[in-house]
């Protein structure tokens, strides 16, 4: 949906989760945490760069994801921001739903909802890039919807409870991979060629579409640690006493990501825990550092050009998607390196500045 708002950007409380109601929306107060969309937005940028630069030879290492057994480049970290985001945003949408004293059932078929529509999205443009109907397919997009479903439907439990599911999804993900046995292969196989993922993948998942359908358990487990942050974001504090509690908990996240990835390294592509824990620690520093940023008036407009995109971050991730899939690609246009690239990036903020100015934005 878009929701018109009028007024300035401010810290407030907020039902900015990338998803709500379709349709036009008009409000007479804003309702965005700056902080949030200012990551939410740096997310979309470095996805539109990574996306579009592609693999090639001049593309810069960082914005290139990286091969297996690489570690962790810049590339790597947006997707995982993006959820982390996701997560954040829950509290502050169930803040904002209790608050109207709705039953509890109501605040369900919402999450529902939006979960159902994601996934028809992202359906739609898998579809179109592969030329057949994708009804059973896990990209960005059903992920996140998958992610966002479990985080919302456990969010009303307490904190450390959501973050004791949280861990157990990634001890038992990190067991599956370790010490479940590979047919033909051995216990704890952790190769691109062998390793206990792609055998789901490759045997089974496969098989029916749902190549990718095991991150989702790694992806909720973000979002249910970042919904823990979301808690501390919210609770009445002082800032500086909230900026100092999320470089703790970011610090302790780091530092356990690091810990993990001497039993299992760092890998996006299947998303091992140590990956998950070093995104979601780098996640909770941004968001210190941004809303440190964001409360000091002389400072908080270098985080301008990430809100605007932040503002509107589903519609301008899937909009650039549609314009390659639908009009670039039919007239054999392509985007290649800097040139093509930074132009693609700077129409699409503009695009995102014209909303952001009519106080629209998109909700699903």
């Amino acid at each position: 949906m878009l929701a018109k708002t009028n007024g300035s950007t401010q810290n407030l409380k907020a039902d900015n989760v990338s998803v709500s109601n379709v349709g036009l929306i008009h409000s007479s107060k804003p309702s965005r945490f700056v902080a949030l969309d200012a990551l939410r937005g740096l997310a979309i940028i470095l996805m539109l760069f990574v996306n579009n630069f592609g693999r090639s030879a001049e593309t810069p290492v960082q914005l290139r994801h990286a091969g297996w057994g690489e570690g962790v480049h810049l590339a790597d970290l947006a997707f995982p921001w993006f959820l982390f985001c996701v997560g954040v945003a829950i509290p502050f949408s169930a803040a904002g739903f209790y608050s109207k004293n709705e039953p509890q059932w109501k605040f369900d078929l919402r999450v529902m909802r939006r979960t159902l529509i994601l996934l028809a999205i992202g359906a739609i443009l898998d579809s179109m890039w592969d030329r057949r109907l994708e009804l059973f397919s896990i990209g960005v997009l059903q992920t996140i919807a998958l992610a966002y479903l479990v985080g919302s439907i456990i969010y009303e439990l307490h904190g450390y409870r959501r973050l004791g599911i949280a861990f157990v999804g990634l001890i038992a993900y990190w067991f599956m991979i370790k010490y479940m046995p590979i047919p033909g292969g051995h216990v704890g196989a952790f190769s691109e060629s062998e390793n206990f993922i792609r055998h789901l993948n490759s045997n089974y998942l496969g098989q029916v579409g749902l190549w990718n359908a095991t991150r989702i358990i790694p992806a909720a487990s973000l979002v249910l640690i970042s919904t823990f942050i979301g808690d501390v974001v919210i609770r009445k504090d002082t800032d500086l006493r909230k900026i100092f509690r999320l470089a703790i908990i970011g610090g302790i996240l780091v530092a356990m990501g690091f810990v993990w990835s001497f039993s299992l390294p760092f890998n996006k592509w299947v998303w091992t825990p140590s990956y998950v824990l070093l995104s979601a620690g780098t996640g909770v520093f941004l968001l210190a550092i941004f809303h440190f940023i964001s409360v000091g008036k002389k400072y908080s407009g270098v985080l301008f050009p990430f809100v605007v995109f932040g503002s509107n971050a589903i519609l301008l991730y899937v909009l650039p998607i549609l314009s390659k899939g639908l009009i670039l690609s039919p007239l054999h246009i392509y985007i290649h390196g800097w040139i093509g690239v930074v132009p693609f990036v700077v129409f699409w903020w503009l695009v995102a500045w014209f909303l952001y100015r009519r106080r629209l934005f998109f909700r699903v």
